[in-house]
Formats: structure tokens, sequence, C-alpha cells
């Protein structure tokens, strides 16, 4: 008994034709269960070009899934660590204008020289100082002040409490 239900054949009421009967969907499903017409005696028969089209696609879907999969797992793993690189860039930015961070070996190199710079101005001072010191002692053997008069450049008291 060959089944077949076509489209013409259905009803929008879950009814339909089967061999010029018409049928309710349930007593097609009770046909189905009480007549199987698969058992241990069943062959099939199938094109072999049909057959490894079939085993083709299915091997091409598993290979894709797995394909997705670990594409999804790598751009993941990307995203956490950019995740990271971020993180660590946002502490270096606040960090080291800080200087919480160290400074870069040309920076060591610089304030270094700055240091040997600054001791220099230092000796440089030193001797600036003795050489004025002498000028000033120089000055004064060659013109020594006179001993009844007021220096040159001392400020003189009035009675009304200025200076003249």
């Amino acid at each position: 008994m060959l089944m077949s239900v076509t489209e013409e054949e259905t009803h929008g009421d879950g009814t339909g034709m089967i061999n010029g009967r018409k049928l309710s969907l349930n007593r097609v499903i009770e046909y189905i269960m009480d007549n199987p017409k698969l058992n241990d005696q069943t062959s099939l028969g199938i094109n072999i070009k049909w057959l490894i089209q079939i085993i083709v696609v299915a091997a091409m879907i598993v290979w894709g899934y797995f394909g997705l999969t670990s594409k999804i797992s790598h751009l993941e793993t990307e995203i956490l660590r950019m995740k990271d690189s971020v993180a660590l860039n946002s502490d270096f930015r606040v960090k080291w204008p800080l200087g919480q961070l160290g400074a870069l070996p040309d920076d060591a190199e610089q304030n270094m020289r700055l240091k040997f710079i600054e001791k220099d101005i230092g000796v440089m001072e030193a001797h600036v100082d003795t050489l004025r010191i002498k000028a000033v002692q120089q000055q004064e053997l060659h013109n020594p002040p006179h001993p009844f008069l007021p220096a040159v450049g001392a400020s003189q008291n009035t009675e009304a409490g200025g200076t003249r």
C-alpha cells in the first residue's frame, strides 16, 4: 500500500487524502505506527554518487563547525590580550608622567650630565667670588680710605631720621 500526501490533497483543518481516502492527521500517524516498513530485512538502495556527496557534505559541515569554533576561541584570546594591553597602557599613561615607572636611559644620562655641569658652575662661582674679594682688597690697597672722611658708599643718617 503506497501512501502519498500532496499539497493539493491537504486541507487547512489537519485532514488529508491518502489513497483516495480522507484521513485526519491522527489516523495518518496511527497508520504509520501500525504498519512499519522498516525491519531487519529492510534494504536501502542508494546511488554511490549520492552516498559520496552526503559524506562530503557532512565532512564539510564538521570541518566548517570546528573551523568556526577555532576562530572564535582565537579571537576571544586576542580580545583578552588586547584588554590586558589597554589596561597596562592606561597605567603607563598615568604613572609615567608622575615618575612612578622610572626614567629612560637617555633621561638618566642627561640627569648625570646636568649634575656635572651644576658642579662645574659651583666651582666657577667660587672662583668668581674669590676674584671679587681680591679685586676689592687690591682697590683698598691702592686707594685707602681717608681716616677722617666718610666712606663713599656709606649712607649717613640725618637728624630727621632719613638718609643722605
